[in-house]
């Protein structure tokens, strides 16, 4: 490993090596069993002797931080290091007592983010952890349910050696193949009215939503979302310097008579509201539309989660009622596949096409080729559509046993949102009951229980009070307990 060792300053040499290998080894930077540059070698790069350094090496080594290996070189001590908050400062940094490393950071100061990044709230839960026994969380689909053999071979495919000593840089929008095969699916699946050339792959729907962002707001522009609604949009449009407006639902999906003048850009999911569960009526997305045209705003389309249908037709998308140009029609694999995937598409008006597609190329030039290869044999060899009718079956029979569990056990506590898609449900707060539902939630994970609160899709101050329920992550035979486990929190005892 190429190790960077500074002589500036004063002092002796060797002791300066020896100090700045030392904080390597105490931070974390040389690990356990990583090998040094020999001191020929290391000698050379400093233009030092090499007795210099010789001379650090065999202290560390007296100290048991470094040892020597007969033919192999030197090596960092496999012992436990103690640790340490604030590692010693590089020789020559200053005078004792000047700031140095506290960890792998600098001291407190210097460069500050603007105030909105330190303003925006840090996510309440991280998804990269285990969850705990009975797992409600919400958008996490089933890791078993993945056809891990078939994707293995499909990747296995695209990694030939000929695909590799031609890959360069990709098209900005995403492989051909997968553009094709993703407007095949959705115009299928969804009646959505699009063309390869109209869809732009993204790294999941959150790239799309700032891709959007990116090429239509102004700071200051005022963004209509959801409310409650969909957390990390709301956030990205205000980082983006919009000004959000939450704009109330009801059963009817959003209504469109709040919906402030001066949006630029309304946010919404139509299918079925995040997290409501409700979806937007006929005559409501007739209005939407309509407002649209009005204002001269644009309207973007979440259709999250809308392969997992469980109850009536689904209404057309707003894209297909658009004759105007203003939808911006949103997708994501994330549900149906994995999120680690990170995969999503939106399929844009002709107007926006080429500024979206030279924003993404500024953000990220493309996404992962390979993935996006195995994605589009995966779609166009019907694998999709199997895997979906497969897990959507095992979701329902988890989704039944999440409903009847809430009108059984949660009588009187709470009322079931009708809703008849995606892989949760929510329930609001009855009325007359007296339940404080953070405090509830919180004794919950005590029981292994993790569910999460209504009022955490909120903006502003939560007008509504209830639960999220996703049944994604849970396996259907740890349903009824762990529903059990939770109401005996909500309860008032």
């Amino acid at each position: 490993m190429d190790l960077h060792v500074s002589l500036a300053g004063r002092g002796d040499l060797a002791a300066r090596i020896y100090r700045q290998v030392l904080d390597a080894i105490l931070d974390g930077r040389l690990r356990p069993g990583e090998r040094l540059p020999p001191t020929r070698e290391l000698a050379r790069r400093l233009e030092v002797s090499r007795n210099t350094v010789a001379a650090a090496y065999e202290r560390l080594a007296a100290e048991g931080f470094l040892e020597g290996r007969a033919g192999a070189g030197t090596f960092v001590g496999g012992g436990r290091v103690p640790g340490r908050t604030t590692p010693a400062d590089p020789a020559g940094k200053g005078p004792a007592g000047a700031p140095g490393r506290t960890g792998a950071h600098r001291a407190p100061g210097g460069v500050r983010p603007r105030p909105l990044w330190r303003s925006l709230p840090s996510p309440v839960r991280d998804d990269a952890q285990a969850g705990p026994p009975y797992d409600f969380r919400v958008g996490v689909p089933d890791p078993e349910l993945f056809p891990l053999a078939t994707w293995r071979r499909l990747v296995a495919r695209e990694l030939r050696l000929s695909a590799v000593r031609t890959a360069g840089y990709g098209e900005p929008a995403g492989h051909a193949g997968l553009r094709a095969a993703i407007a095949r699916h959705v115009g299928i699946s969804r009646s959505v009215r699009a063309e390869a050339e109209d869809v732009i792959v993204t790294q999941g729907a959150q790239q799309a939503l700032d891709l959007v962002g990116r090429v239509l707001i102004e700071p200051g522009d005022c963004v209509a979302v959801e409310e409650p609604g969909y957390p990390p949009a709301r956030l990205l449009f205000r980082s983006l310097g919009a000004r959000v407006a939450g704009v109330p639902v009801d059963a009817e999906g959003l209504r469109v008579d709040a919906v402030p003048s001066a949006a630029r850009l309304v946010y919404v999911t139509p299918s079925h509201q995040f997290p409501l569960g409700v979806p937007m009526s006929l005559r409501r997305r007739a209005e939407l539309l309509a407002w649209a045209e009005r204002r001269g705003a644009v309207v973007v389309e979440d259709d999250y989660d809308s392969e997992f249908r469980f109850g009536s037709r689904p209404l057309e998308p707003l894209q297909n009622l658009d004759r105007d140009g203003r939808v911006v029609y949103v997708g994501s694999f994330s549900k149906t596949l994995l999120p680690m995937l990170r995969t999503g598409f939106l399929v844009a008006p002709a107007s926006l096409r080429p500024a979206l597609r030279e924003a993404k190329r500024l953000t990220d030039w493309h996404g992962d080729v390979i993935t996006q290869a195995a994605l589009a044999r995966f779609i166009d060899e019907g694998l999709l559509g199997r895997h979906v009718r497969r897990a959507a079956r095992e979701y329902a029979a988890r989704r039944e046993l999440v409903t009847a569990a809430l009108r059984r056990d949660f009588a009187g506590l709470l009322r079931l949102v009708p809703s008849a898609a995606g892989l949760h449900v929510c329930a609001r707060l009855a009325p007359d009951a007296e339940v404080d539902v953070e405090a509830a939630l919180a004794r919950a994970g005590t029981a292994g229980v993790r569910a999460e609160s209504l009022a955490g899709y909120c903006g502003g101050t939560p007008v509504q009070r209830g639960l999220v329920l996703g049944y994604g992550a849970v396996p259907a035979g740890m349903i009824e307990e762990g529903l059990h486990r939770l109401a005996a929190v909500l309860r008032p005892s």
